[in-house]
């Protein structure tokens, strides 16, 4: 199974054939709009099989997948954190989509969001195959000495679930030395950031690559 991750900067509706060029049965798409909403068919159509949440139909963060693959929301409460979607593929993996934002919150902006979500539901992580794979927003080079949910405690933590980052793995390199870039800031070549990850269970590992 191929799965894809992609922040798309919103008009995933403009986008989209471009996307289906990669053949993903999943396509984990951060920053866009609800296809039900939407008034052009051709996103509609492209998007039948799919979840979404988002506070506004322009803008939010969707799993989109092949129309033999089942995807069934799971009940797990986020609470005001933003954004993460749960929900379990053909009834054999946990797979967690996810777009970390400031989210009006002073302390826990961005990687914060995902240490609190961590610490509201481990429960959903250790008794089962999982895939966490979105946008994060974050990289260890940010951390901050008196701050104790750090993106270094979020992989620690996730470590210990036996959840590790597919890359890292692959590669060999260390967090925050990444060489591969995800992101350039404003488009700019001299601006290279790795912010986005996919994280996965252990015994998931032999058989997956990048």
């Amino acid at each position: 199974m191929k799965i894809v991750s992609w922040n798309c900067n919103g008009a995933l509706r403009r986008k989209m054939q471009q996307l289906s060029t990669l053949e993903a049965d999943i396509y984990v798409i951060q920053e866009c709009e609800d296809p039900k909403p939407s008034p052009v068919q051709v996103y509609k159509d492209w998007g039948k099989n799919y979840l979404w949440i988002g506070k506004n139909k322009s803008r939010g963060i969707g799993i989109f997948a092949k129309p033999d693959i089942s995807l069934e929301l799971m009940t797990i409460d986020s609470g005001r954190l933003e954004y993460f979607l749960p929900c379990l593929v053909n009834k054999s993996f946990f797979l967690l989509a996810v777009w970390t934002r400031e989210a009006n919150s002073p302390t826990f902006k961005y990687v914060g969001q995902m240490w609190k979500y961590l610490q509201q539901n481990k429960s959903h992580f250790s008794n089962q195959d999982a895939v966490i794979i979105g946008d994060f927003n974050s990289n260890s080079r940010w951390d901050a000495w008196d701050r104790w949910w750090n993106h270094s405690d979020v992989v620690r933590e996730l470590q210990d679930l036996g959840i590790v980052s597919l890359y890292h793995a692959q590669t060999g390199e260390e967090q925050g030395k990444e060489k591969q870039p995800t992101f350039f800031m404003y488009r700019k070549p001299e601006k290279p950031y790795h912010i986005d990850y996919a994280f996965i269970s252990r015994d998931m590992l032999r058989g997956s690559r990048m």
